[in-house]
């Protein structure tokens, strides 16, 4: 792989003919991108408009790496949008469907924030690093232009700015040992959600446990972006012992986890509340908030969808899904003239399960029950309900 202006990069999936994406100044590296080459990245994406690392050759071993050893991850497209000033407490809680009265210093809450018609725009996770001072850390939109069109139109005192913060995440049951060998045994009391600051030979970052995986684990937010590959050559180095591998973000454990991704499971089209967060809203506090008052008219007639986690049938599948798949109740003749219901938004093989496994945005009707879905090559899979995303 050519890391320069233009050399192509394999997509996941492994499409036939080499296609790739060719990289450029026009999408912005890591501070870690030179580290993730060096370790044979080979499959990327991009979020944030950022390349962000989708594989590095072995998926199972990937796997394997976070539920059994230690995984190490480039989430430098976890970018932060910073609001500082006498009312950055103002700003945060009115864009934030969940109260964030409070929230101390040194802790993080997730804060899902909708647009004025209740559409979730991101689920964020909001960190106060003092009463005037927050980073809301966020999924893949550009939440740092509604914060400051919303910071502007209403008047608040506080600057919204994208700060130089790249995280790093150490990932899986062996996580606490690597921080712990690298910072001290006092990171092995750090609550979830908790952060403080903290250096390593001089490599200032905010360690922070949390990470989108549920195997448990922290993000260092990398402060200085010139010190990219320090960071993770010393990360790196700590976790060998341990069997550290590198990897990213994993679809299929996520899944299992009930871990949100915003887009991949709503197509950035759905609520909240149809998409099983509702236990992350504070819909009864007093004051108002962007997108209160139809959230809490959709409370009242129920969700019109509801997202749901089903086993696929069918020979296990080989690649994850690149676009979302029709779902359908079958006819009484039990073929695929039936009715629509939705859609299967992101499909894989579950080790966890030993069976392929979807989340399915479908009608609340359906919801609970079995439906159809068909591949791209044409294969009917019988969906089987497992649980409803979140509960």
């Amino acid at each position: 792989m050519n890391s320069g202006g233009g050399g192509p990069v394999a997509l996941p999936g492994g499409h036939p003919g080499g296609l790739g994406i060719g990289l450029g100044s026009r999408i912005r590296k890591s501070p870690y991108f030179e580290a993730l080459v060096a370790h044979g990245l080979t499959h990327l994406t991009v979020y944030n408009h950022m390349y962000m690392p989708g594989s590095f050759g072995d998926p199972d071993a990937e796997y394997e790496a976070l539920v059994e050893r230690v995984s190490l991850w480039d989430v430098a497209c976890e970018r932060q949008v910073e609001v500082v000033g006498p009312d950055a407490f103002r700003l945060v809680q009115y864009v934030s469907a969940r109260d964030m009265a409070g929230c101390a210093v040194g802790r993080a809450r997730y804060a899902p924030m909708c647009d004025h018609s209740g559409v979730l725009i991101n689920d964020p996770i909001v960190m106060c690093l003092a009463e005037d001072r927050y980073w809301i850390s966020i999924a893949d939109s550009d939440v740092l232009l509604w914060c400051q069109a919303v910071a502007a139109e209403r008047g608040l005192a506080c600057r919204v700015f994208e700060p130089d913060v790249s995280p790093l995440a150490v990932q899986g049951p062996r996580a606490d040992d690597v921080v712990a060998d690298l910072l001290g045994e006092w990171v092995r009391d750090l609550p979830f959600f908790g952060f403080v600051e903290a250096s390593l030979d001089g490599i200032p970052f905010v360690l922070c446990r949390s990470g989108w995986s549920g195997q448990g684990g922290f993000e260092l937010f990398l402060t200085d972006g010139a010190r990219g590959v320090d960071l993770w050559e010393r990360v790196w180095a700590a976790g060998e012992p341990y069997g550290i591998h590198p990897g990213g973000p994993t679809l299929n454990e996520r899944i299992e986890s009930d871990l949100f991704s915003y887009r991949a499971d709503c197509g950035a089209l759905a609520t909240p509340l149809e998409v099983g967060l509702a236990r992350f809203l504070s819909l009864d506090r007093d004051d108002d908030f962007i997108g209160k008052a139809a959230l809490l008219a959709e409370r009242e007639r129920g969700p019109a969808r509801r997202l749901v986690k089903v086993l696929l049938s069918g020979a296990r599948l080989t690649a994850t899904s690149e676009h979302p798949w029709p779902a359908w109740v079958p006819g009484d003749s039990g073929d695929s003239g039936g009715e629509s219901c939705g859609e299967v938004r992101v499909a894989v093989w579950s080790p966890r399960h030993g069976s392929n496994m979807g989340l399915a945005l479908v009608s609340s009707q359906v919801a609970g029950g079995p439906f159809v879905t068909v591949t791209p090559e044409g294969e009917e899979l019988s969906a089987t309900h497992l649980a409803f995303f979140g509960e």
